[in-house]
């Protein structure tokens, strides 16, 4: 089993690390991270089988840098401080986690869990876990996986998002365009909870930033940045109810 470690403080990954070679040989340790960012880039060169992630950290959460890698299949286990809504959140989705300072005992049969459920189940739980986070927190940070790094956004600050091809454009209330290497759709799975509408095959619009409708055989939008945007037939009746919401 491949693993990498992401967590701020070095001790605190010194002993991880030392603690995973003398107990659980199994454990292939591929990285040892010093933040979410640094981890997020981890998980895409490495592809790695279980992620030891700390949650508090400066920049990106460990919450955070789960979001960024939701589209990528890892097991997780939280080593973190006491924080109640943390906890609540991890037991909810019956993720695992080890407190602070880390027990070689809850270490061994923390990954030993993670091996049995790996061969157990078919697909990580990281995924339903950040449905779970969306559902409850009140920031609607997001991280957009860019060529430099990630950038760390609100979703407030987008108008809206266009397809181009494997790739989706984010044009944002400062002028600015940020490209990242996913799919619309997958865009559309994360912002769809957040007031977002796919109007077309092409583009995701942010329903807060809708000046003005003009009816037709799909109609078309025109937002508060003034781009006029095509509403596909197929979408034009699930776009005018939820316009009818806000």
């Amino acid at each position: 089993m491949t693993a990498i470690i992401v967590d701020d403080e070095k001790h605190c990954r010194d002993v991880l690390a030392l603690l995973l070679q003398r107990y659980c040989p199994q454990v292939q340790l591929l990285a040892s991270c010093v933040d979410g960012t640094e981890g997020y880039q981890a998980v895409e060169m490495h592809h790695p089988d279980l992620v030891f992630l700390d949650i508090e950290m400066p920049g990106m959460s460990g919450f955070d840098m789960l979001e960024a890698c939701r589209f990528t299949k890892f097991d997780v286990i939280f080593t973190t401080a006491y924080n109640e809504y943390a906890i609540k959140a991890i037991r909810h989705n019956a993720l695992d986690y080890i407190l602070k300072p880390i027990d070689k005992d809850e270490l061994v049969q923390a990954v030993q869990k993670a091996e049995q459920e790996r061969l157990t189940r078919s697909t990580p739980k990281v995924e339903s876990f950040i449905d779970y986070l969306h559902r409850q927190k009140t920031g609607d940070r997001i991280a957009l996986p860019t060529m430099e790094g990630l950038q760390i956004i609100n979703s407030e600050e987008i108008y809206y998002c266009e397809s181009d091809g494997g790739y989706t454009r984010f044009f944002l209330t400062n002028g600015k365009v940020v490209l990242i290497s996913k799919t619309l759709k997958e865009v559309e799975d994360v912002l769809e909870t957040k007031g977002f509408c796919r109007v077309h095959h092409g583009y995701l619009i942010n329903l807060r930033y809708v000046q003005r409708y003009i009816r037709g055989d799909g109609g078309e939008v025109i937002m508060e940045n003034n781009k006029n945007i095509p509403v596909s037939r197929n979408k034009k009746q699930e776009f005018l109810n939820l316009l009818e919401k806000i």
